[in-house]
């Protein structure tokens, strides 16, 4: 604390000094280089019951030229909370002509594949099955 003409600073001094320091305009980020804005939105969504795509499931998509409707969409996501609701950890969800496999307690799907790519119909490391 400063003292100026042997006095002591005001409040509005001191609120000036400290409250309304210039602050910085870039977002602190994780390890991961996520700022705290993306994980609130991140643990919002998965709070809401909506499916995330890993890194891995994203790729899968694009290189197999799979694009999900909003109604493929919402029958992934009501088929991940069903198995949720029945204890299943890594759930294979077939919506359509689609499987995905699924980690259902991070709501995040780990890979995804249309009818041509699960010709063998082996699914391994999944515990449970939904088909919406």
């Amino acid at each position: 604390m400063k003292i100026q003409d042997n006095r002591f600073l005001s409040i509005e001094q001191l609120q000036d000094q400290y409250l309304n320091q210039n602050k910085s305009s870039t977002p602190v980020r994780t390890a991961e280089g996520k700022s705290f804005q993306e994980i609130l939105e991140s643990s919002r969504r998965n709070a809401a019951g909506e499916v995330k795509f890993s890194k891995h499931a994203a790729g899968r998509l694009a290189d197999r030229n799979i694009e999900l409707t909003e109604s493929q969409m919402d029958r992934l996501t009501e088929g991940t909370k069903k198995a949720g609701e029945k204890g299943i950890k890594e759930s294979l969800v077939i919506v359509d002509q689609l499987a995905f496999i699924v980690n259902v307690p991070n709501n995040t799907v780990v890979t995804a594949m249309n009818q041509q790519d699960a010709a063998e119909n082996v699914f391994t490391n999944i515990d449970g099955a939904v088909i919406i």
